[in-house]
């Protein structure tokens, strides 16, 4: 009679233990689609892999394209977050004004442009308006500018990225590229087709650089100094081509993209702006 008391007590026990655990609130489990700029990929996808090492529940997915394809994303609403190495143009913040979408612009770090030439050019050194001669296909052999008589193959980023704008606003001053410019779907594209053609050169992000091809140094002031492209001169700003890098979200999904932003926005994620090669906010 004892036993069965005992029985009966632990059965209503764990009756209501089980009762207790189904009513639970469920774990919130954090979805986030990030899409967009080549330029910020890298940084985004360390930023993710060690917040969601952090965040077990939390399930991030990054991917390129450049930054015109991601503001598309976010547009539509197929990505939570857009990332961009350029800020949302006029037309693309009327389209979320009139679908009556209020928004979000984030800077999550700074990044240096490096102009790339195969290793085997003698060139090491190109003022801003060389280079404009350059893209535009004014200046087409590397006699022109102090190097070998060799034809100048250009490689550019394709118009959706946010490198190819800034780049032909703050290098080009705003004129046209040359027809001969060869557009390139990714930076990676870029840094392999420069380190195999021994005319070539292009522009990248810092965190692209690799030791096939060579950077030059450039001079905004006619030619008086030439600034090495390095972190630290981008951070002291001697160095002329740096432009911060954005995320956008809605408003609306604030509460879901905010842990990860903040992540970012942290000492820590700071640190991993840096160890990827990009440009920290302090």
């Amino acid at each position: 009679m004892k036993n069965q008391s005992i029985i009966r007590t632990i059965s209503k026990l764990f009756s209501l233990l089980v009762l207790a655990v189904a009513t639970l609130p469920a774990i919130a489990q954090v979805n986030i689609k990030i899409k967009g700029s080549d330029t910020v990929l890298p940084l985004s996808q360390k930023e993710s892999e060690v917040f969601m090492k952090k965040n077990p529940s939390a399930k991030i997915t990054v991917t390129g394209g450049g930054s015109g394809v991601g503001i598309a994303a976010f547009l539509d609403g197929t990505t939570d977050i857009a990332m961009s190495s350029r800020k949302m143009k006029m037309s693309e913040k009327m389209k979320l004004s009139d679908g009556g979408k209020a928004y979000k612009e984030v800077t999550i770090s700074y990044d240096a442009l490096s102009v790339i030439v195969n290793p085997s050019n003698g060139v090491s050194q190109l003022t801003r308006e060389q280079l404009e001669g350059i893209f535009t296909g004014k200046i087409t052999n590397w006699k022109e500018v102090g190097g070998s008589d060799l034809k100048i193959v250009c490689y550019s980023r394709e118009s959706s990225s946010g490198t190819y704008d800034f780049f032909k606003e703050h290098v080009m001053s705003n004129k046209n590229y040359g027809t001969s410019t060869l557009m390139m779907p990714a930076t990676g594209a870029i840094v392999q087709s420069v380190s195999q053609t021994k005319g070539a050169i292009g522009y990248i992000g810092f965190a692209y650089m690799e030791k096939t091809v060579k950077d030059l140094k450039i001079s905004y002031d006619k030619g008086k100094t030439f600034i090495e492209p390095t972190v630290a001169n981008a951070k002291n700003k001697s160095y002329p081509i740096v432009r911060p890098l954005y995320y956008y979200y809605l408003t609306k999904d604030e509460k879901m993209v905010k842990p990860l932003v903040d992540f970012i926005l942290s000492p820590e994620g700071q640190k991993i702006v840096t160890e990827v090669g990009y440009i920290s906010l302090n």
